[in-house]
């Protein structure tokens, strides 16, 4: 179904047909991932790129990165994925909502997550794009290891530590 917000024509904000949610073993593609947020009352389209970097601190010392890894129970993550979508929807006024998490072997500059929000104006796409990587680091079942110069370990996530937030209580309209 189809609703009229800001004067343009925006995906229903319970329409979960306008979410995408995939965990997959070959690299990503950010041009893939936008074409599935793209609207055409969408005058926004926010994108965040994770991607491996080159150094990494252990124990203190700053270690050169060489791959990571990543392992997740894929039931799970794609559950939690389209839950953290319900809550962008139930929060801000979005067109559509993709997230995209690769597993198995990351390389230094390689993309591992990506996700893409559209709506009618940046402020929503931009909070909601913001909530959606902070909360998916915390929540969603996905795990990485880190192979370095000297060594390899399993990574936890500072956020992984805290208890998941909600959305801000606010709905845009």
């Amino acid at each position: 179904s189809r609703r009229h917000c800001f004067g343009r024509s925006m995906a229903a904000a319970d329409d979960p047909t306008a979410d995408h949610v995939e965990i997959v073993a070959h690299p990503l593609v950010h041009d893939d991932v936008v074409k599935r947020v793209a609207d055409d009352g969408a005058g926004a389209i926010v994108t965040f790129i994770g991607t491996t970097r080159d150094t990494f601190e252990h124990e203190g010392t700053l270690r050169n990165v060489e791959k990571l890894e990543y392992e997740c129970f894929t039931p799970m993550a794609l559950a939690k994925m389209r839950e953290l979508c319900a809550a962008i929807r139930g929060t801000w006024d979005v067109a559509k909502i993709a997230m995209a998490h690769r597993t198995g072997t990351v390389g230094v500059g390689e993309s591992s997550v990506i996700i893409a929000v559209s709506s009618a104006h940046r402020r929503e796409a931009l909070e909601a794009c913001h909530w959606a990587i902070d909360e998916l680091k915390a929540t969603v079942p996905i795990w990485k290891k880190e192979f370095f110069e000297g060594g390899e370990v399993w990574k936890e996530n500072a956020e992984q530590r805290r208890e998941p937030r909600e959305p801000p209580r606010r709905k845009y309209v």
